[in-house]
């Protein structure tokens, strides 16, 4: 059986991750620079809000580590960064086998109890 991992489950950086995707405009955002990199004009004019909207929506992303952007100039380059996920990933692989192993036992339990009752 799984001793909860407090410090696991309650990671800052899942939070993090967990607010930054819970905004659909910066799900948008991942999900455009999934497919490629963008500047901040651009996304404006795809998501049709304000490059100031933008820029925040960035700051958050990026503090998630799901984002990361370059300047050259006066344009400012955003690309997706996958290993941001990371911690997610993890955070979702224990709560699965968390509740596996609660499920098996839960099984097992019933099994048990309809063994017996054909036994009887």
């Amino acid at each position: 059986m799984m001793q909860p991992a407090v410090e696991f489950v309650c990671s800052s950086r899942v939070n993090l991750l967990f607010h930054a995707l819970g905004d659909a405009n910066r799900r948008r955002i991942v999900s455009h620079l999934a497919e490629r990199p963008a500047s901040v004009s651009e996304l404006a004019a795809v998501l049709a809000i304000s490059k100031t909207a933008i820029g925040q929506h960035l700051a958050v992303l990026e503090e998630a580590k799901l984002a990361r952007s370059t300047k050259l100039g006066r344009v400012r380059t955003c690309q997706f960064d996958p290993a941001g996920l990371a911690p997610l990933q993890d955070w979702i692989d224990y709560h699965r086998q968390e509740w596996n192993e609660r499920l098996n036992r839960l099984d097992d339990l019933v099994s048990g109890i309809v063994s017996n009752e054909d036994c009887a």
